[in-house]
């Protein structure tokens, strides 16, 4: 064969393999800096109350000032805050979650965030949570638990800074306890203290102080917030407080090194068992590995009760690198699959706790045991690998599922500041209705809600289509663990 004949075939070849790789989904290397940067700029979409001016404070133009009345109707100034997803409601028990978890992220990986000049905005996106939760917060024991009324939200489609639904103010108090929703901003608070500690002691001691009068509110007048805050329970209703409780002391502990705390954690009669997902709702993983943290630091024994939290975490992160006894199922493409409702929250915080656990076992040159086999520290960074990319672009569709990451991204998600023209560009009021125009035209949304992640199906189909809220609408809780994630990468 002569030399321009072997170059035709070889040319043959590395086109026909450029193209199954193609139609397999495996898409380029992905650019971790800049879907970390995104990641972080989402939440400038999601605010609530007075914007900064648009800079480097606030980066999405597009956006404009929203619910500077909130709490007026109960004589107290909630402004601030965000708004949990697509629609125009700010819910503390998410958004408290969402800030435990940009801190974790803050905390575990800020030499990299540093490093990547993103630890300002990390920072001010944990901050913009916390000045709410404080003012949340202005007695020991009342903290505000929602602003807005869900089904007269839900049944308008209007950009935030037209808002003409009630701005209806719910709170708990020692008479209507919801322990959950205290322990969750509890821990919120002292995760952030954490990582304000070394650029504002002032703030950081101020957030340890709220957060130890509401643990103490939690602990003192048990029961779900959702029996003191119904409109509550229509859309993030807990199935618990034990695990927040938990998830509280942790973080209370790790903030302030008290012996009551840890105390907490030691005699706690329930500790959750083995989970099978970690989120908004159910937070035994995170407590666990907390606790896990602490045998590997050795600041506790590796027996006993410690012993059980740290088996537990282990054998949740054994299940999503295939490797336990009830592994976490997998779309055809790859990506965990948990549950249909927004799939990717659950993905990304299992993917979370799986690059920060083997950071920890990798400084004690350790591994797990799991029932499928060793796993070592590379197995678990390579399974956090798979997902993140997935997310990114490398998958059957090669669709990035982060908004505004890529070239082909979903165009028409379901949130209501994106789909509708900025009232930068036509400051004529959208009422309450006539927003359905809007979300109706089968068009790209005006505006880019850049860094927002949606969902694929089970089987990695993805329709882009306003309608489908089941899977195209962000939500705040989904970032906050994968800003970690996306750090650590990039």
């Amino acid at each position: 064969m002569s030399v321009q004949s072997s170059r035709r075939v070889f040319g043959l070849v590395i086109g026909s393999l450029s193209l199954l790789l193609l139609f397999q989904g495996i898409a380029c290397d992905a650019d971790y800096t800049q879907a970390l940067a995104k990641s972080l700029l989402y939440y400038e979409g999601q605010r609530s109350g007075k914007l900064p001016p648009i800079g480097k404070l606030q980066r999405l133009a597009w956006r404009g000032d929203s619910g500077l009345e909130d709490g007026s109707d109960a004589g107290i100034d909630l402004m601030g805050g965000y708004y949990d997803a697509g629609d125009n409601l700010k819910l503390g028990f998410p958004m408290a979650f969402t800030v435990t978890m940009l801190s974790w992220s803050t905390i575990e990986f800020q030499s990299k965030l540093k490093a990547k000049y993103e630890i300002a905005n990390a920072l001010r996106a944990i901050k913009w949570g916390t000045d709410y939760l404080i003012k949340a917060h202005p007695q020991p024991e009342e903290l505000y638990g929602q602003i807005g009324g869900i089904d007269s939200d839900h049944q308008c489609w209007q950009r935030p800074e037209d808002m003409t639904t009630p701005r209806t103010v719910f709170m708990i108090d020692d008479q209507h306890p919801g322990s959950d929703l205290a322990a969750e901003t509890a821990a919120a608070l002292a995760a952030a203290s954490i990582a304000f500690e070394r650029f504002d002691r002032s703030y950081s001691s101020q957030l340890v102080t709220h957060a130890k009068q509401l643990f103490d509110f939690a602990r003192n007048h048990p029961g779900n917030y959702q029996n003191s805050i119904p409109e509550a329970g229509k859309v993030y209703a807990s199935s618990g407080y034990q695990d927040e409780m938990l998830w509280a002391a942790a973080w209370l502990h790790r903030a302030t090194n008290e012996q009551e705390y840890l105390n907490f954690l030691s005699e706690a009669g329930d500790i959750g068992g083995t989970r099978t997902t970690f989120s908004w709702d159910d937070k035994f993983v995170g407590a666990q590995v907390l606790a896990a943290m602490l045998v590997m630091k050795g600041k506790v024994d590796s027996s006993g009760k410690w012993g059980e939290y740290k088996s537990h975490a282990e054998e949740f992160i054994c299940s999503c690198i295939q490797k336990g006894n009830n592994n976490v199922k997998k779309t055809p493409g790859g990506l965990l699959w948990f549950l249909p409702w927004n799939n990717n929250q659950y993905v990304a915080t299992a993917t979370f706790v799986t690059t920060v656990y083997s950071i920890y076992l990798d400084a004690k040159k350790a591994s797990i045991n799991c029932p499928g086999g060793a796993a070592h520290p590379s197995d678990l960074i390579a399974s956090a690998k798979s997902q993140v990319d997935y997310i990114l672009g490398s998958n059957p569709k090669n669709m990035s599922y982060m908004v505004g990451y890529g070239s082909n991204y979903p165009k028409q998600i379901h949130h209501r500041g994106a789909s509708i023209v900025s009232i930068k560009k036509d400051p004529a009021p959208v009422t309450c209705q006539g927003g359905f125009d809007w979300f109706h035209k089968p068009e790209p949304n005006p505006n880019v809600l850049e860094g927002a992640i949606v969902t694929p199906d089970e089987n990695d189909g993805f329709a882009d289509d306003r309608n489908n809220f089941q899977l195209a609408e962000p939500t705040t809780v989904t970032n906050a663990p994968l800003v970690g994630v996306l750090a650590h990468f990039a």
